[in-house]
């Protein structure tokens, strides 16, 4: 599989997470609205269900449009309006929650997976297999990496891992590492 294409042509997606690409799209609003409109999303509401490969084009038709950085901005407003699972207070934690996350928005089929790895005590993969762009995973990976980071951890990095699949190049899925380190206290 690719971007753009759903695994099964009954999935759905729950409106709430279709309002994340006008949220994604900040001023460009209105365009947003249009866009989902001329691939069957009309005035959408957030407790409604929509046809996935309707909002995959919707997608495609914004990438073309807007490109890759735009993509990027809609997957960093996911946890801000998607249904999120509770009791999520880590990065581990939030990174796991997001496959979670993502099988309470969609319904209808097989829809594909976030899988979540650690790899060392501060760091770890997600293994993303499913039909949305990798720039927009990238986006979720990274907002759900900040959303839930400790206070004593100045700063995470999310990166696609270049050694791995791509769905840009037609792979099932992309990969991204992710690391954090946690501040030291001061030197006595």
């Amino acid at each position: 599989m690719s971007e753009f294409t759903a695994f099964a042509p009954r999935v759905q997606v729950l409106g709430q997470t279709v309002l994340s690409v006008v949220d994604g799209m900040g001023v460009f609003r209105e365009t947003a609205l249009r866009v989902l409109k001329q691939h069957n999303i009309v005035d959408p509401q957030p407790d409604r269900w929509y046809a996935q490969q309707d909002w995959l084009d919707a997608f495609r038709t914004i990438s073309e449009k807007a490109g890759s950085m735009t993509l990027l901005m809609i997957g960093r407003q996911i946890p801000q309006n998607a249904k999120w699972p509770p009791d999520v207070d880590t990065i581990e934690k939030g990174l796991r929650s997001i496959d979670v996350a993502y099988h309470m928005n969609h319904r209808g089929g097989e829809i594909g997976s976030y899988r979540f790895e650690p790899t060392g005590k501060n760091s770890a993969k997600m293994i993303c297999q499913n039909p949305y762009p990798c720039d927009f995973d990238l986006g979720i990976i990274d907002a759900v990496a900040h959303k839930f980071k400790p206070a004593n951890v100045p700063m995470v990095t999310v990166k696609h891992d270049d050694s791995q699949p791509c769905r840009k190049k037609g792979a099932d899925s992309c990969t991204y590492l992710i690391n954090w380190q946690i501040a030291s206290g001061p030197s006595r």
